[in-house]
């Protein structure tokens, strides 16, 4: 029988483009298992703000793994699990978190090369961060426990200046790290996705966003998975404000019913 990391793998391997659906609750995560979803993977701004916090690991990793738990239990799907920077200060913490989440039966996680501190978000060093990815590897191997390593190449979030000559040459150095997967958020020309769909060995992975093309465009292009972010989380709370509007405005519970 082969277990969710590895379903969650071959995921990434088929004709398909894999579309992810971003949760943030049990009841998130069920809706997209009943819609035909074959995975699902948290957002970390949705999970945070629907807890108070604000993103970028203000939220207590200890909460984030009660939610991460639930979901797990809660559906049949792999989940997939964004972990932002690691939630640690060291490789070795890093490691002990993500054990956590191999133990709950997660089947992979985006980790990404920026960190935020004091509310502002860099890029970190791309040789450091390698080096930090080879030891997650390496002691992750060590115990035998298997996750898919995604990673979340952050050179477009931060629009660095000439964003997709260093993308390229990040994901030339983090590929030496023997991860399983790549992220590039707000990478939207088809140009560049495809250059960079065919520049590596690895899964490419995009995101939501205004002006990315279409699903069979991007398929075309090379790209093997695309996910949803925090976009949907944002879109059902301002149908909330409208519902809650109405009701307000008509006196009436009528909208409810319609």
């Amino acid at each position: 029988m082969m277990t969710s990391f590895e379903k969650f793998r071959d995921l990434h391997n088929q004709e398909n483009l894999l579309l992810i659906g971003n949760v943030w609750n049990v009841q998130s995560a069920l809706v997209y298992e009943r819609a035909g979803f074959e995975a699902v993977a948290t957002s970390s701004s949705a999970v945070a703000q629907s807890l108070g916090y604000e993103d970028g690991e203000d939220m207590p990793f200890n909460d984030y793994l009660f939610i991460i738990e639930r979901i797990v239990k809660s559906v049949k799907l792999p989940v997939s699990v964004d972990l932002e920077a690691g939630y640690g200060d060291t490789p070795e913490k890093v490691v002990s978190n993500i054990l956590k989440l191999v133990d709950l039966g997660v089947a992979g996680i985006n980790i990404e090369d920026s960190l935020v501190r004091d509310n502002k978000r860099t890029i970190q060093d791309a040789a450091g961060f390698t080096a930090k990815l080879k030891a997650i590897k390496d002691a992750l191997k060590a115990r035998n426990a298997e996750i898919f390593i995604n990673v979340r190449c952050d050179t477009y979030i931060l629009d660095l200046p000439d964003a997709h000559t260093e993308a390229k040459r990040r994901i030339k150095l983090y590929e030496t790290a023997d991860i399983d997967g790549l992220f590039l958020p707000f990478i939207i020309r088809e140009q560049e996705i495809s250059e960079i769909a065919g520049l590596t060995r690895l899964p490419v992975h995009v995101m939501c966003m205004p002006k990315l093309p279409g699903f069979e465009k991007l398929q075309s292009l090379g790209v093997k998975r695309v996910s949803m972010g925090g976009y949907v989380y944002r879109n059902v709370y301002k149908q909330l404000e409208v519902v809650t509007k109405e009701i307000i405005d008509s006196q009436s519970f009528d909208i409810l019913f319609n």
